[in-house]
């Protein structure tokens, strides 16, 4: 009678720490919605929507692909390519869109910011490519999209400009909070 008992402790165990594992994930996610600083991205359409994971969009931005010259100290060319965190300051410019200013691939180098300038953290595993350009990622590369809309936004992209709002987390983590076509918001992430 005591096996019952221990694997029924045992299941309800895992069951909490994977209810908590799911709990974490989502409140740390909408943490960064609700309180990070809101910077708005003009968006560069990259590619078309996959049919196997359904409707979505991939976005660049002026921030992925940051000149060698915009870094602090600037990376050498020889360097290991192995993936590393990039930091980039961005500063909201005259159009009211963030632009990035400064990049480093330590945090405490990014010295002489202005005060609301907003940080915010990529990966990137190319090292001075051509150009000495570096590509980043900073996980607002992809937007998921209600069934159908792809292929007209798509199109639309192409014609018009297209703008992410991002909340930045003071870690440098950002998240999608909207997505906009000019002023007009056609997508908005909710916080859960």
């Amino acid at each position: 009678m005591r096996r019952p008992s221990v694997l029924i402790i045992a299941a309800a165990v895992v069951a909490a720490l994977q209810i908590g594992f799911l709990a974490w994930t989502i409140s740390t996610r909408a943490s960064v919605l609700r309180d990070g600083r809101e910077v708005v991205l003009k968006v560069e359409p990259i590619d078309p929507r996959d049919l196997l994971r359904g409707d979505y969009v991939t976005l660049g931005y002026e921030m992925s692909r940051l000149r060698a010259a915009l870094f602090q100290p600037p990376p050498a060319a020889d360097a290991d390519s192995s993936p590393r965190s990039v930091w980039v300051a961005l500063r909201k410019g005259d159009d009211n869109l963030f632009h990035p200013v400064k990049a480093a691939f330590d945090r405490s180098a990014l010295t002489g910011l202005a005060a609301d300038d907003v940080v915010v953290r990529g990966e990137t595993s190319n090292w001075p490519g051509v150009g000495g350009d570096v590509f980043v990622q900073y996980g607002l590369e992809r937007f998921y999209l209600p069934e159908g809309a792809g292929k007209q936004i798509e199109q639309d992209m192409r014609q018009r400009s297209f703008f992410v709002v991002a909340a930045v987390a003071a870690d440098g983590a950002a998240q999608i909070k909207a997505f906009r076509d000019g002023e007009t918001t056609l997508f908005e992430e909710p916080y859960y």
